[in-house]
């Protein structure tokens, strides 16, 4: 139970420490999210040991949010990669006691070149902090470990200012999905964003049926087509729709006058459809909105090329094409 005590301590620690941020959201923060939002260059996230690892993710989320950004080790920049700043840049530069060496040293090269620093750090007095044009406060009331010695809490509380970070700037940027996806083209939401209908619809053995057709034979062909509706067409041409609950409503009202009946008594005259062209993303907005599983996909010239569903706009949908 010591073990499970010690996991249950440190969980609620670390949320304690991401909970205390929410107190110190004051200007300092506004002025990064403005900061970072009107950099003309890149971000450069920089930090030693713990600090760099988290700097690298929080690099990482500024990227995937069209953001341009990288993560630049000081040791490096003292060989060499110096050369990737540009006085349009910005630096974010981490570290929990605002006083370590390889990063201090790191400062007045970034001076030099005239670009301004956010600081993050837990103590607001530190030598980081007095270096930077804006300081961002992470102190923690103590790491999460027993000991407490690990950085744990304190990694916790940056990581988590960094996505506040991230979440304020999709806020100011007026970010959206659809931006997400073009940053992440082989990521299934990306796929799902910038794919479209005719990548997904189904395009074989459409369950085609004629307004005259008897019931009889419209109920075998909805049937085999195992998308539970019917197309309706005439001279090529679209003019309704059945479904399964039609067919069920039908044949309790009919009785046995149901299998001589046309189609045409039944179906719906005004089926809702989609443009083959268009995102599927919008294809699920339809279905939502008019509470319905499936569209009617119409090509250039409006008439029948496919149907898609709802399955076919969720995440995970294999591409048929």
């Amino acid at each position: 139970m010591d073990i499970i005590e010690s996991a249950v301590v440190c969980l609620e620690q670390e949320s304690k420490a991401i909970l205390s941020l929410k107190e110190r959201l004051d200007d300092s923060f506004l002025r990064a999210v403005e900061a970072i939002r009107n950099c003309k260059g890149k971000i450069v996230v920089t930090g030693v040991g713990k600090s760099g690892h988290i700097g690298s993710k929080i690099a990482a989320t500024l990227a995937s949010i069209g953001t341009p950004a990288f993560f630049l080790n000081p040791l490096d920049a003292y060989h060499g990669d110096l050369g990737m700043l540009s006085e349009n840049d910005l630096v974010i530069a981490i570290s929990y006691s605002g006083m370590t060496d390889e990063l201090l040293r790191f400062l007045p090269l970034i001076q030099a070149k005239k670009i301004p620093i956010i600081g993050i750090s837990g103590n607001p007095e530190s030598l980081l902090a007095r270096c930077s044009d804006i300081h961002l406060n992470i102190a923690v009331e103590r790491e999460a470990d027993p000991l407490n010695l690990i950085p744990t809490s304190s990694t916790t509380a940056t990581l988590a200012l960094g996505d506040a970070l991230a979440c304020a700037l999709i806020e100011a940027k007026h970010f959206q999905p659809t931006d997400f996806a073009r940053l992440h083209p082989g990521g299934d939401l990306g796929k799902r964003l910038l794919a479209k209908v005719e990548d997904v619809m189904f395009t074989e053995n459409l369950p085609f049926l004629a307004p005259d057709m008897p019931l009889s034979e419209a109920i075998e062909i909805v049937t085999k087509g195992t998308l539970g509706i019917g197309i309706v067409v005439e001279n090529e041409a679209l003019v309704g729709i059945i479904t399964d609950g039609d067919i069920r409503r039908a044949m309790q009202r009919l009785g046995q006058a149901f299998f001589a009946t046309p189609v045409s008594t039944i179906m719906s005259t005004n089926p809702k459809t989609i443009s083959k062209d268009a995102k599927i993303v919008e294809a699920g907005e339809k279905m939502n909105h008019h509470s319905i599983h499936t569209l009617v996909v119409l090509d250039d010239a409006s008439h029948v090329c496919g149907v898609i569903d709802s399955f076919s706009c969720l995440p995970g949908t294999r591409f048929y094409h």
